[in-house]
């Protein structure tokens, strides 16, 4: 697996937008000027560029709920989305894939692989806590984005989409507390059934002397299985970055306990939690890890390398 000189991930959208937040050494930020604003939701997507060797390649991975915020967001932040040679999705969650078709639309390469694992297709539903109310929360048209150009592949094992920009392929469940949550189903053969996210992926780059950085969507299958199958899959244990949504949102306070201090025994240099994290769990990151916690906010730009 190839190393990157340098990764940069541009957040296109996420829960939260702070003009006023500082950069830092990894992160630079969008600086609301009048009569232009970053757009923030109840999704996530991604823009990602890798360097190797002097050559770019991009791609993007998730496409939240509103296409037109997130293309305006691009706009804004001069990222053309028609440059991207791939797009990943994580999961069938309709806060990552609501926005896929529009953004699809505006591809100018047919035949532009999207990469997406086992199950991504299927149809989805919720039950909130305290309700026996099913809510259908939907699913992603496969014949739609095949329809829109792109040529749909599903990921089984770690798989290199772009130069230096791999898929998790499969993510193993080791910890004994980062288990599937009851209310979250899916439709299988006619029958609905709790969902174990087992095609959920994840990214993962290799960024040359700094070890790894990781990139989880919801991280359904948690956060720390997340990580371990990234190292894993690389062959490296030294960990740069973890990003993205961990999904700790209305956790118990012992699972977020215990995924803090997994996070933290790692020992990633930068710790950027996002999306569905949750407040408490954001929080416990910011008291444990003060000197590698970063507060994600739409619109910020991460660079990794060398």
């Amino acid at each position: 697996m190839q190393e990157v000189d340098a990764v940069r991930v541009w957040i296109l959208t996420d829960n939260y937008y702070d003009a006023l937040r500082r950069d830092n050494a990894v992160v630079k930020r969008y600086r609301v000027i009048p009569g232009e604003s970053v757009h923030a939701e109840h999704g996530l997507s991604y823009f990602i560029e890798t360097e190797i060797g002097g050559k770019t390649s991009a791609c993007m991975f998730d496409f939240g709920l509103d296409a037109r915020g997130i293309l305006n967001n691009a706009k804004l932040l001069g990222i053309d989305v028609t440059s991207a040679e791939a797009y990943a999705l994580s999961h069938g969650h309709f806060d990552h894939w609501a926005g896929a078709l529009e953004i699809l639309a505006q591809n100018r390469k047919p035949g532009t692989r999207f990469y997406a694992g086992e199950g991504a297709f299927l149809h989805r539903y919720s039950l909130r806590p305290d309700s026996d109310v099913l809510m259908d929360i939907g699913r992603l048209d496969r014949q739609a984005v095949q329809d829109a150009g792109a040529q749909v592949t599903e990921v089984r094992s770690a798989t290199e989409i772009i130069p230096g920009c791999f898929c998790t392929g499969r993510i193993e469940r080791a910890t004994p507390y980062e288990t599937t949550r009851p209310g979250l189903l899916v439709e299988r053969e006619g029958k609905i059934e709790p969902d174990d996210f087992s095609g959920e992926q994840a990214l993962f780059f290799m960024v040359r002397n700094k070890g790894l950085v990781v990139l989880s969507g919801c991280a359904h299958r948690g956060i720390v299985n997340t990580v371990k199958q990234a190292r894993r899959a690389a062959g490296i244990d030294k960990v740069h970055a973890v990003m993205g949504g961990f999904h700790l949102i209305n956790a118990d306070p012992e699972i977020i306990e215990s995924t803090v201090a997994d996070i933290e025994a790692i020992g990633p240099d930068y710790v950027a939690p996002a999306h569905c994290t949750g407040f408490e769990a954001i929080m416990a990151f910011s008291r444990a890890m003060p000197g590698a916690f970063v507060l994600n906010t739409a619109g910020s730009r991460y660079t990794f390398s060398q």
